[in-house]
């Protein structure tokens, strides 16, 4: 076993022998760094493989279409679920009450059922019915007789309670028997859909408010022995916005032009799925009222590219002052029209000021 050299050893040897140590010692030096090296590619390999085994084993396996992972190791989940999730099914039936709120341990459907399942849920008895003139109109011969009620019932949301309101909508008929009425009933959100303004806009609320996946949203709901699909509240989301959203935006839209200034800008998104090759960039428009305006709202515009004839579009109804970056489509508007000014951002003019060094003169 050779022996550390000390220093009165190392004073005693020529010149050509401590060269020999000190390439030798060099040597040794440059196998260790590549020892070190290749154990951290190894760890780092171990560590992603540990990573992917803990998701493939604890991880939702429905999110995982649905989501990308970003540098920080969380998720970024798609805003276009709702689309997809409806594309990978497009076959989906409304569920019934007892389908959403079933009773615990129970799947057979049998007289009397809904009721059971459905007692532990508050319920609110909503009577339609018409008025003695009304009635009077109906059958001038004042002779009628009241049937039972049609009853159905719809599920109302609140946060982090549900309550099952039954209606009871009031059916007569004449004496004759050929002539049946029913009292007035408030319309449905979708038809023979359980779903109500208040259940849409806490979807609405936990999906873009508070980013949660639609996927666990159904889960939540199921542990208040709510079941709701996933699919069925995509569909409701699609269903929403096509309906009745759109009708708020398009008055926005109109209102956002009535302003003197507003703001617009644009930033890339990726979609899980919209017919081009995974991973293709899309822009979403924003475009938003001055701060200072009592109610400000915001817009957006999904867009598969930047093209600045996205915001020529939006925009050609507009008469005043644009508030943008420094992205040449915006201008591009300002130099073709004489109603629209566009206005540069104060963050990005200050990144064009140059300071100039004055050197110090020698002393």
């Amino acid at each position: 076993m050779s022996e550390t050299l000390k220093e009165q050893d190392l004073q005693s040897l020529d010149k050509q022998t401590l060269i020999t140590l000190l390439i030798g010692a060099n040597a040794n030096v440059t196998f260790l760094q590549a020892q070190v090296e290749q154990l951290n590619k190894n760890i780092s390999l171990l560590t992603e493989e540990v990573h992917n085994l803990r998701t493939q084993r604890f991880g939702r396996s429905t999110e995982r279409n649905l989501t990308e992972d970003t540098s920080d190791g969380q998720l970024c989940f798609s805003f276009n679920e709702a689309e997809v999730t409806i594309d990978l099914n497009p076959e989906i039936h409304e569920p019934e009450m007892e389908e959403i709120h079933p009773k615990a341990y129970k799947r057979s459907r049998k007289k009397g059922q809904r009721k059971e399942d459905l007692k532990d849920l508050p319920h609110t008895v909503i009577t339609h019915e018409l008025t003695e003139e009304q009635l009077l109109a109906e059958f001038p011969d004042g002779k009628w007789k009241r049937l039972p009620d049609q009853v159905y019932e719809r599920l109302e949301f609140h946060p982090a309670s549900f309550e099952v309101k039954e209606h009871h909508v009031a059916v007569y008929a004449g004496s004759s028997g050929d002539h049946i009425v029913r009292a007035d009933r408030p319309a449905d959100l979708f038809r023979n859909s359980v779903a109500t303004a208040s259940l849409l806009a806490g979807i609405y609320n936990y999906k873009f408010v508070n980013s949660m996946p639609i996927q666990r949203l159904s889960d939540e709901f199921a542990r208040y022995d709510v079941k709701i699909p996933s699919q069925t509240m995509c569909r409701w989301v699609i269903q929403g916005s096509e309906k009745y959203m759109k009708l708020l935006y398009d008055r926005l839209h109109e209102k956002l032009f009535s302003y003197h200034v507003i703001h617009a800008d644009e930033t890339p998104v990726e979609v899980v799925r919209d017919g081009r090759p995974a991973g293709s960039k899309s822009y979403m428009w924003v475009y938003r009222s001055g701060a200072l305006e009592p109610h400000p709202f915001v817009l957006y515009e999904y867009q598969k590219t930047r093209n600045g004839s996205h915001p020529r579009e939006f925009l050609k109804n507009y008469h005043g002052y644009l508030v943008t970056d420094g992205y040449q489509a915006y201008h591009t508007l300002d130099k073709n029209r004489d109603d629209l000014t566009v206005a540069g951002c104060w963050i990005h003019y200050s990144r064009s000021i140059v300071i100039p060094v004055i050197p110090k003169k020698a002393t």
